[in-house]
């Protein structure tokens, strides 16, 4: 019975591959997948030489965590140093993709220093772990290392703690 708990404890928690301190698995985006809206790949091995905050969204959650990335957007961080990407969990949402792509196309334009990505087969949600129908934040040191995670919506205590975080890193 131990051996079984044990066994299990531990395929479950390999079974979350982003985990604070670590460098998550490598994962690949591509038009199999879904893909960057100008339709080439997306790597997370792009997540290195800034700090990168990454948004996973299903599209009906797109509001949650708007008070986090207008303080991201307020502290005006060096591009240099910086990066956000988001992705969009197509699959977690009943709206049609042509609808959500349009829309991206857009924000795009709108915002070129982030990256987004569009995910049609929740591959984060299966390769990283990620939490689905949910708005996803994780944060990534230079390095690529996790440095923080969290799935919903982020008070404004957080949104501080978070900040402070990336300051200190930057």
């Amino acid at each position: 019975m131990k051996k079984t708990f044990t066994t299990l404890l531990l395929t479950t928690l390999t079974t979350f591959a982003v985990t604070v301190g670590e460098v998550p698995k490598l994962v690949t985006i591509d038009a199999d997948n879904g893909g960057r809206t100008d339709g080439t790949a997306w790597s997370s091995s792009m997540i290195k030489d800034k700090i990168h905050v990454l948004f996973y969204v299903d599209p009906d959650e797109k509001d949650t965590n708007n008070a986090f990335s207008e303080a991201l957007k307020a502290k005006a961080y060096d591009r240099a140093k910086f990066a956000s990407i988001a992705i969009v969990n197509l699959s977690a949402t009943w709206l049609p993709n042509f609808a959500i792509e349009s829309t991206l196309e857009k924000k795009q334009k709108e915002y070129p220093y982030t990256i987004y990505v569009k995910d049609k087969t929740k591959y984060l949600v299966k390769e990283w772990g990620l939490k689905d129908d949910s708005s996803d934040i994780v944060v990534f040191d230079k390095s690529g290392k996790v440095v923080y995670t969290y799935a919903g919506e982020l008070d404004d205590t957080e949104i501080k703690k978070v900040l402070k975080m990336i300051d200190k890193l930057l």
